[in-house]
């Protein structure tokens, strides 16, 4: 028995237009990318199976592709989440009709905007230096060392809150330091929650596309200052994820 085929869609963008954005491999097939409009918005979709679609990497790698490829070519591009698929064009219709007075507003916030993000992981020779460095950690794993095992239980913990907080101190210069400056440059920015005990930032920036020049040349000359004691992970452009809350619910039938 045949899979049921619905439209799955990635993106929408203003235009009055249909557009065709290629092909593109989706569950194993070459599909078309094409529009479904309402107004001046167009969901950018591909003809799919009507299933739930789990978040594995290639799939994941699959949407943001095609996100990309039509960056490339408009000006106002509000992403929707993963994983959504309407029974048919005329459901993706309504859907954007529903979408369409939060969707005006979005267009004029986004157009020739891009998204940049950049985390900022600690060196970890450099961090237990800092750290080490302290003069009441120091003391701590003095005791610590001097004490049995069960004597520095408590000892222990202390040393580790002492590191924690030392660190969430090395956070905030990073904060003020490196975040500061871009955010200055950005149209909006956002502090997202660290990763694992050495990122020290997790920024995404709002910015226009005309100022991502001197938004690039102002992350190099901060990673030619921060550059022996942190390494720089730049991403983008991406369209406005951090800045957007549109998440579908679509119950696949």
């Amino acid at each position: 028995m045949s899979e049921q085929m619905g439209i799955y869609v990635f993106c929408c963008i203003q235009t009055t237009e249909e557009k065709s954005f290629g092909t593109v491999e989706f569950e194993g097939e070459e599909k078309e990318v094409f529009t479904v409009h309402h107004k001046d918005a167009a969901m950018v979709a591909v003809e799919a199976p009507i299933k739930i679609y789990h978040p594995k990497k290639k799939a994941l790698m699959t949407h943001q592709q095609v996100i990309s490829r039509v960056m490339e070519t408009e000006s106002s591009v509000v992403p929707i989440s993963f994983g959504n698929v309407f029974n048919t064009k005329e459901d993706t219709q309504v859907l954007i009709e529903n979408l369409y007075p939060q969707l005006e507003k979005l267009f004029v916030e986004v157009r020739n905007k891009i998204e940049i993000g950049l985390k900022i992981i600690g060196k970890r020779e450099w961090l237990e230096e800092q750290i080490n460095q302290n003069d009441r950690v120091k003391k701590k794993k003095e005791t610590v060392a001097n004490k049995s095992e069960a004597a520095g239980y408590f000892d222990r913990i202390q040393l580790g809150e002492m590191a924690r907080d030392f660190f969430t101190q090395i956070q905030k210069e990073i904060e003020t330091t490196i975040h500061g400056p871009l955010d200055q440059l950005a149209e909006a920015s956002q502090v997202n929650d660290t990763i694992g005990e050495k990122m020290l930032l997790n920024g995404a920036y709002l910015i226009d596309r005309e100022k991502e020049e001197a938004f690039d040349k102002k992350v190099n000359e901060l990673h030619e200052r921060w550059k022996e004691y942190v390494d720089f992970k730049y991403t983008g452009p991406w369209p406005a994820y951090n800045f957007i809350n549109i998440k579908l619910k679509v119950e696949a039938s």
